[in-house]
């Protein structure tokens, strides 16, 4: 790891605060499941829609850069027997724990994302607690995870294989400062795909800071729709389907993003 990412690294152990973000970020009013056109209901209309279209099949899921978020994982959760989840963070894999435990001790209450699932599903919102109690059952481990290695997990976390889908939620914008390190470290993560596997990205565009906590604005590489497509393409993914949400003009300063990107390819 070069000086410029071994710094961003220690500041993101240092002011990095897991309830600070979720709150901004899946709280109201980004959390608004009353309308239809918010980032939490497109994010999971696109992930629902992404594993259920038939083509996603296997046994190992590996989520890569989880945060201390779960809601990737919940249209997952019905396909994947074994889902692993990643952090390079010791507070988010925390974060995550508190959740599979169910210990009371969750920054955040997911009781809305699993409510929203379930009508995707066409099932009642009330079988949220039976797709928790899924997500739970499925959810083996919670590993640490940095994408600047080649090997980016331990060895002994997936099947030699590699995993059968990889899915990653804005986790490369976050760690890569540039676009060689940002293409080189996608390389790492595609490593971990087993050939014909599915990769699946959320990420943002054009941003270049963001709120991960009182203590710091972090910042990220302002990636474009263009690079997202050459990106994938240079490491050995041919792209399914490319969506965008473009994000609200805001008034806040919390972070400068202008849309969101959602990327599926499949592993040549």
């Amino acid at each position: 790891m070069d000086a410029e990412h071994q710094a961003l690294a220690e500041t993101y152990e240092e002011a990095f605060d897991p309830a600070e973000y979720l709150r901004y970020n899946y709280s109201y009013p980004r959390a608004d499941f009353s309308k239809e056109d918010t980032f939490t209901v497109w994010l999971l209309k696109t992930l629902h829609r992404a594993f259920t279209e038939g083509d996603i099949k296997g046994g190992v899921l590996l989520d890569v850069g989880s945060g201390p978020t779960i809601y990737q994982a919940m249209a997952a959760c019905e396909i994947f027997d074994k889902v692993i989840m990643s952090d390079f963070l010791e507070v988010n894999r925390h974060e995550l724990r508190n959740w599979l435990e169910n210990n009371g001790k969750c920054s955040l209450d997911w009781s809305p994302f699993f409510q929203y699932a379930c009508k995707l599903e066409g099932r009642d919102p009330s079988a949220c607690e039976e797709k928790a109690a899924r997500l739970r059952e499925v959810v083996k481990d919670v590993v640490h995870v940095d994408v600047h290695l080649p090997q980016p997990v331990s060895p002994d976390v997936l099947p030699p294989e590699g995993a059968d889908c990889i899915i990653s939620c804005f986790c490369l914008d976050g760690a890569c400062l540039n676009m060689s390190i940002y293409s080189r470290d996608l390389g790492h993560v595609v490593s971990q795909l087993k050939t014909g596997g599915h990769f699946l990205i959320v990420g943002t565009v054009g941003m270049t800071y963001y709120y991960g906590g009182p203590k710091a604005n972090l910042p990220t590489y302002p990636i474009t729709e263009s690079e997202i497509c050459e990106r994938l393409r240079e490491n050995g993914l041919s792209l399914i389907r490319l969506e965008i949400y473009p994000l609200p003009t805001k008034e806040e300063t919390t972070d400068d993003c202008r849309a969101i990107f959602f990327a599926k390819a499949k592993k040549d």
